[in-house]
């Protein structure tokens, strides 16, 4: 123990010296569902992606970056920007914890959130200049230039709550040299190419230290179509694209001081199943239900994230519950045609960093997704799909990190590593201090060549 306190008081100085006015800008960009094999193997898989490509030659690039639980975007993105585990920074899931439905499908979009510092806080209390595009969990944050991920409607008069929620006059002057932000809830390619286009004005107009830009179009294709899918991997190729956009953006900003990353929060497996734990548990007395199937009441119910759900006891039940629930889980799990890979009791659950309150976890098995239907069969066909959410023990879950730039060794394969090591590193980068971070022991990036 003394002498990892000893090598976290000398890293900073040692690995990452001062930069002053020369330090590096830095452009994080998260292209949520990236598998790494998509680039680590683009030859074989006929894959055009130059820019990707690149990294891999010209940077440091992990082979896969194991993930918290669950691997679901929201909690996943606050990770890679905070270097803690979901316990720990407060997004536990896509959305609150709503059993009975009253929060009408909102996700978890508020930064005041978020119980530990996030990069942007670091860099702004080292007075840098931030700066984000869509970045999930950001409504609120502490960003100079922020233009937050938030919707409601699913139109274009969601415009009007992002500029309004917005760094106050930002998204107007971004507007009257590009024309209209994205509309709504709009995750398709074309919805990416507008907002990189914001994202490049942004960052060539505005000159932050610290940038972070979020594109969820390969997310929904692999959603509908699978990963490896043909659809999907067009979809990458324009991505790519977008990528050399903002990387030559930074490079004219930054000059040789330009670092660009690319992450991901989750990889992709095929879905054709799905499995209604909601019904199992109306079976067995543990939720109520309406005439219309809506829970109105509840013992113990699920918290569901794709392909894995919390399961959550009423403060107001007993032992007696616990044990009828650890009881239905073990049965359930017993019959391999139900899906169900693993159910982590809360001991095991917690010290893997994820939903604090919750008394077990069920994750399924790749090619089984969870459904939410109260009544019927337990198992049902599905419509043919991709899903994540599985526990990060299944490599298909594997997310994606590559960096190039001022200070980055070039060809340097840092194996698989830990999403808690990405924010410590770009911190590091950065010169500015994370101490918050679980990962400060190990560095990702020693720098090729000092930076001055």
């Amino acid at each position: 123990m003394l002498w990892r306190i000893m090598l976290c008081s000398l890293l900073p100085s040692a690995l990452f010296p001062a930069v002053s006015a020369e330090r590096p800008i830095v452009v994080l960009v998260s292209v949520d569902g990236l598998r790494p094999d998509y680039v680590l193997d683009a030859d074989q898989l006929g894959l055009r992606i130059p820019n990707l490509r690149r990294f891999l030659t010209e940077g440091t690039f992990a082979t896969g970056v194991k993930g918290v639980i669950p691997t679901v975007t929201y909690p996943s993105h606050t990770t890679i920007v905070t270097g803690v585990w979901p316990s720990r920074h407060g997004i536990y899931a896509n959305h609150p914890f709503d059993p009975l439905g009253r929060n009408q499908g909102g996700w978890c979009w508020y930064a005041e959130d978020i119980r530990v510092p996030t990069l942007w806080d670091a860099a702004r209390e080292a007075g840098l200049t931030t700066a984000n595009v869509n970045w999930p969990v950001t409504v609120g944050a502490n960003i100079k230039y922020n233009v937050p991920q938030i919707w409601r409607a699913g139109t274009e008069e969601d415009r009007k709550l992002v500029r309004a929620l917005s760094t106050p006059g930002l998204l107007d002057e971004l507007e009257r040299g590009l024309g209209p932000y994205a509309d709504g809830e709009d995750e398709s390619i074309a919805g990416d190419e507008l907002r990189s286009r914001f994202a490049v004005h942004l960052l060539e107009k505005k000159k932050p230290d610290f940038m972070t830009v979020y594109f969820a179009g390969l997310d929904s294709e692999q959603h509908n179509t699978g990963p490896f899918s043909a659809s999907g991997f067009a979809v990458l190729e324009r991505i790519d694209k977008i990528i050399g956009a903002l990387r030559a953006a930074a490079e004219r900003v930054g000059g040789g001081r330009a670092v660009l990353g690319v992450v991901s929060d989750h990889g992709f497996a095929k879905a054709e199943k799905e499995v209604n734990l909601l019904a199992a548990f109306r079976a067995a007395g543990l939720i109520d239900c309406d005439e219309h199937n809506r829970v109105t009441s509840w013992l113990a119910t699920t918290w569901q994230s794709g392909a894995s759900a919390a399961v959550m006891l009423n403060p107001r039940a007993g032992d007696s519950v616990r044990m009828k629930v650890s009881r239905l889980l073990d049965q359930l799990a017993d019959d391999p045609e139900n899906g169900i890979s693993e159910v982590l009791r809360a001991g095991q659950l917690h010290s893997l960093g994820g939903f604090p309150q919750a008394a077990f976890l069920i994750g399924l098995k790749p090619g089984y997704r969870l459904g939410a239907q109260t009544t019927g069969p337990l198992v049902v066909p599905a419509k043919a799909g991709g899903m994540h959410g599985y526990l990060p023990e299944h490599r298909e879950m594997n997310a994606a990190f590559f960096i190039a730039g001022a200070g980055v060794p070039a060809g340097r394969s840092l194996g698989e590593i830990d999403m808690r090591d990405i924010a410590p590193a770009l911190a590091g980068l950065l010169g500015i201090p994370l101490p918050t971070a679980d990962s400060k022991s190990r560095p990702l990036l020693t720098p090729a060549i000092p930076i001055r």
